[in-house]
């Protein structure tokens, strides 16, 4: 079921291969690899002094003296560890039989997203608990577009000028819900080449043709395992973004990955200098190691594995 498969080495396309029917510039269902789009805005947005990672969300609802939500950072939405009550997919085993996945909600219902997890209570501690939820990252989605709109853009001509168009990408697009949040959470479409692009920006630390569009400090952060997702035995997310601390696919321990449903993905391997992107429909099954493994044979070690990064509580 695989519609695309495209491999860069040192930035350079080496192979790739589509379905009947899928050309380098079609958009193709991309899923929650939009997460990792909103933390590489985040991170311009950082590195610009609109925010800090730091800062407590500065969302006027949750700055009251006695709501918990106060002490929510920017670093533990990113981390998916905001601790707000918020059903998601992955996590449905903690709910009674038949409650409703709020998941499910923002996916489907014709309501404003944004409001309605801004208005989510408090389930855990911010940084205690960490888990895969769509919530964390609508609230990085508010947080960005109130920025842009500050400076007289929209979300989406601020993301085109200051991302997109810098990488080259022409196919993104982070669809919105009818009250104009874009959906980066799950709703998302990309090219494999112009996922493959971001991809090289995070291999390059951040840098395109000499710019540093996002500081290599960033992506270091984006790269360390979450605390709170350490401290759980699962050390394989970071800033929006998976990681391979766990040896969960072929390639060293310090590569890293986009994932989406239905077996989309872009591998990053900072060792090889390669990025791996696969796209395509519901695979119904899991995905064969085996491409991966014959890349890696047939490309060149060039760079020693690097430590995991030790993370800011």
């Amino acid at each position: 079921m695989t519609s695309a498969y495209v491999v860069t080495w040192r930035g350079k396309i080496i192979a790739e291969r589509y379905a009947p029917g899928i050309t380098p510039q079609t958009p193709l269902e991309s899923w929650a690899m939009g997460k990792t789009v909103l933390a590489i805005l985040m991170g311009m947005l950082v590195a610009d002094g609109t925010y800090d990672l730091w800062q407590p969300v500065p969302i006027a609802e949750w700055r009251q003296p006695e709501d918990p939500r106060r002490n929510i950072r920017i670093a533990d939405l990113l981390r998916m560890s905001g601790g707000l009550r918020f059903r998601g997919f992955m996590d449905a085993q903690l709910y009674p039989a038949g409650d409703y996945i709020d998941d499910f909600y923002v996916n489907n219902a014709d309501v404003d997203v944004a409001r309605y997890v801004l208005m989510r209570p408090p389930q855990w501690p911010a940084g205690t608990v960490g888990r895969y939820r769509g919530s964390d990252t609508v609230v990085i989605t508010y947080l960005i577009r109130r920025a842009a709109e500050a400076r007289g853009q929209d979300f989406y001509s601020y993301a085109q000028r200051a991302l997109f168009d810098k990488v080259g990408i022409r196919t993104l697009t982070l669809e919105p819900d009818t009250f104009g949040t874009p959906l980066a959470f799950g709703w998302v479409l990309g090219s494999a080449r112009d996922w493959a692009r971001l991809g090289n920006l995070l291999l390059q630390d951040g840098r395109w043709n000499g710019e540093a569009l996002v500081p290599e400090s960033y992506v270091r952060f984006m790269r360390t395992a979450a605390p709170a997702w350490a401290a759980d035995g699962r050390p394989w997310y970071g800033g929006l973004i998976w990681l391979n601390r766990a040896n969960s696919w072929p390639g060293p321990e310090d590569s890293y990955a986009l994932f989406g449903s239905g077996g989309q993905a872009t591998w990053i391997f900072p060792t090889h200098d390669l990025v791996v992107v696969r796209m395509g429909y519901a695979k119904g099954g899991d995905e064969s190691p085996e491409p991966l493994k014959l890349i890696l044979e047939a490309v060149p070690q060039s760079r020693p594995v690097e430590a995991p990064y030790t993370a800011k509580p």
